[in-house]
């Protein structure tokens, strides 16, 4: 099977393969989408009928890509003398130059092709292999060929053309020609999208102009994100290596709303989830808040924008309820998905304040936060009100779209997630024990707030009263006694779901944990049932459902593991923390840098290296920010009073470690380290 190749431009990308055809079958994330249709299905290039050959593939720039390319598709090299380049920008559709270079002393005749065709599939249709209900339709129009498709005001169109002579017919573009000996033929091939007939037909501008559109210097644009953000220097080149692919993977995955202007905040992830997402672009913008602040204060104005205003069973939206995922295909747009926007998360509306206070604590912007004070509030009694269903004081959740909503509304929201030790399903209101810590983080975050920027002093001791409340019931009812850790999630009638995952992680994080018990956690978290040696398991080994590669329910994810590692710090176990992180980033030296959202929960004694999970997408944006968080806790990067706390606890592999221009409210601060930390669990398992 070829290696995919993805290029991308905000919303809109290309997913081909090595010789950059695409051949998209109905549930292959194959093809040119934008804001979640296909707008190419069928994109290949024969050269006298034959297909071709890939020598290799450059896209170094997450916008571009080359493709160098022989004819034939033989098993045997013979000395070619004749290649081919492809070289394709991303834009309002995107830019091919295809370039024919004639090795020969004598000159060629070629027939050229390119088959064409848009299937204009909804991203949930590719997904779950569903049919159109509306119409195609093909033309020749000049030089051009227009696909088009309909149903009833929605309307998806496509449009090709070549700056160079050719026979255009319903199904793609021929051209007959002559190289010289030792002379190269180009042409430019512009592929358009647009909502409307009129935009591809044009609205005074040519189709190159509207190929291109809105692309503004992607090259420039990179540079000046990467000058923005902290320079490291590491005597660990694998450090070095997936520092660098983070950075430039986040400048992929920036996209801006409709309503956000130049503003960008992080897509969740290539190829299924070029969107906004809440849980995902919180968790993201965390995970870079030391590095960069700009997608932490797009990502709360636009999700601000967007909170929950009524009560709509279709959409699981409530007041206050911050939306799960934005969604602009055909299904959303006829009411056959929720996701305009879909509410369906149990945990993004505490996130969004956790945010809040994270943003204003490292950036002092104290404007944002009075402008969204309101919707924290709103946020703050979403928690207390339309996230109890239960009315024991705990934030649990249940679908109220039976046919399309979300079964589980954590972030392990696969099917089979939420599970007892020996295997059987909770019923339904289930709370799962993160949601807890959560919203626990999110009151004694938002009393801070209160008390130091909104001038509410009651309200602030209000929320304290109400947080150490619930971290002393939380306490007494999720703690396992005789296994000494803490349930899964309650069931509804109370019960403790009782199987041991890395949820508990998240519960140092958030802070939820009594002291008395951490040791007791930690030990859990870092014993052989949960830890592989390349990071946390979500299920541990032994628990019924567990499977290596079960996508919530033993694999290892990268953003999980960056949390745990949070949590496990913020509670003084360093040295463990550190080795979680050299975990994960050794895991990176086998990914070439780029993480996954998911690998395989193999042991690493096992494997020697960690296993791909077969689906997983990539990039994807908190798998992406897992290396920057990493870092943030290995240096023990806290900000404190206006003031950046730097306490380095570094594994020994890094060697020497510098992290310079961190921004924030102080300015600008260096921080340094060397590894000391034993990482021989990681590096002999």
């Amino acid at each position: 099977m070829s290696e995919l190749v993805s290029i991308l431009n905000g919303n809109t990308f290309v997913v081909s393969d090595e010789v950059g055809d695409v051949e998209a079958s109905p549930t292959d994330p194959t093809g040119l989408f934008s804001f979640d249709t296909r707008f190419l299905s069928k994109w290949v290039l024969t050269v006298n009928e034959d297909r071709l050959t890939s020598l290799s593939t450059d896209n170094l720039q997450y916008f571009e890509a080359r493709f160098f390319l022989v004819p034939g598709v033989g098993s045997v090299y013979v000395n070619a003398t004749m290649s081919v380049i492809r070289q394709r920008s991303v834009g309002n559709g995107f830019t091919e130059v295809l370039s024919i270079l004639n090795h020969d002393d004598e000159a060629v005749e070629l027939t050229v092709r390119i088959d064409a065709d848009a299937d204009f599939a909804d991203l949930f249709e590719v997904k779950d292999a569903l049919r159109k209900k509306g119409s195609y339709s093909k033309r020749v129009e000049g030089d051009g060929l227009h696909l088009a498709y309909e149903r009833d005001t929605y309307r998806r169109s496509t449009a090709i053309s070549s700056s160079q002579e050719c026979t255009v017919d319903e199904d793609g573009l021929t051209f007959t020609i002559t190289i010289g000996p030792h002379e190269t033929w180009k042409t430019e091939l512009d592929v358009a999208i647009g909502v409307s007939a009129h935009q591809v037909e044009g609205q005074g501008r040519s189709l190159a102009e509207q190929a291109r559109r809105p692309i503004p210097d992607m090259a420039l644009g990179l540079s000046r994100w990467l000058e923005e953000t902290p320079r490291l220097g590491c005597d660990w080149e694998t450090l070095n290596r997936t520092y660098q692919r983070s950075l430039v993977d986040l400048a992929a995955l920036r996209f801006s709303p409709l309503t956000a202007g130049r503003n960008s905040l992080p897509a969740a992830g290539l190829p299924w989830f070029m969107t906004m997402f809440g849980r995902d672009s919180i968790f993201t913008s965390l995970q870079v808040l030391p590095f960069s602040s700009e997608l932490a204060a797009t990502t709360l104005r636009q999700l601000g924008l967007r909170q929950g205003t009524r009560i709509d069973d279709f959409r699981d939206e409530d007041p206050g309820r911050i939306l799960h995922e934005v969604r602009f295909g055909e299904m959303t747009a006829f009411e056959e998905r929720p996701h305009s926007p879909y509410y369906g998360s149990a945990d993004a509306t505490q996130l969004y304040v956790i945010l809040l206070d994270e943003y204003e604590r490292w950036t002092g912007d104290t404007e944002l936060v009075k402008e969204f004070e309101f919707e924290a509030r709103a946020a703050l009694h979403w928690i207390d009100t339309y996230a109890d269903l239960q009315g024991n004081g705990y934030v649990s959740y249940e679908r109220r779209n039976a046919d399309t909503g979300l079964e589980n509304q954590c972030w392990k929201d696969s099917w089979d997630s939420i599970s007892f030790h020996n295997g059987t399903l909770p019923g339904f209101p289930r709370a799962t024990c993160e949601l807890q810590g959560y919203a626990y983080d999110a009151k004694v975050r938002a009393a801070r707030l209160a008390r130091e920027v909104w001038g509410d002093p009651e309200f602030a001791a209000e929320l304290e009263k109400q947080a150490a409340d619930l971290k002393r019931r939380f306490n007494q009812d999720f703690w396992v006694a005789d296994g000494e850790y803490f349930a899964l999630a309650l069931d509804p009638d109370g019960r403790q779901v009782d199987t041991l995952t890395s949820n508990m992680g998240h519960l140092l994080w958030s802070g939820i944990v009594d002291d008395s018990k951490a040791q007791a956690v930690v030990d859990h978290l870092m014993s052989d049932r949960l830890f592989s040696g390349w990071g946390i398991r979500t299920l541990a080994v032994g628990e019924a459902r567990y499977n290596p590669i079960g996508y919530h329910n033993g694999t290892i994810w990268p953003f999980d593991s960056s949390f745990v590692a949070w949590g496990l710090r913020r509670y003084g176990y360093k040295d463990e923390a550190a080795l979680v992180a050299a975990g994960i980033l050794e895991a990176s030296r086998f990914f070439d840098g780029r993480l996954p959202e998911a690998f395989g929960g193999y042991p690493k004694s096992m494997t020697k290296f960690p296993v791909q999970y077969p689906t997983a997408c990539s990039p994807q944006a908190w798998s992406t920010g897992a290396p920057l968080l990493l870092l943030r806790t290995m240096l023990g990067l806290e900000p404190m009073d206006g003031h950046l706390i730097v306490d380095p606890a570094l594994p020994k592999t890094i060697g020497r470690l510098e992290l310079l221009d961190i921004p924030g409210r102080w300015g600008r601060i260096d921080a340094f380290g060397r590894g000391r930390v034993d990482t021989s669990r990681v590096t002999d398992a």
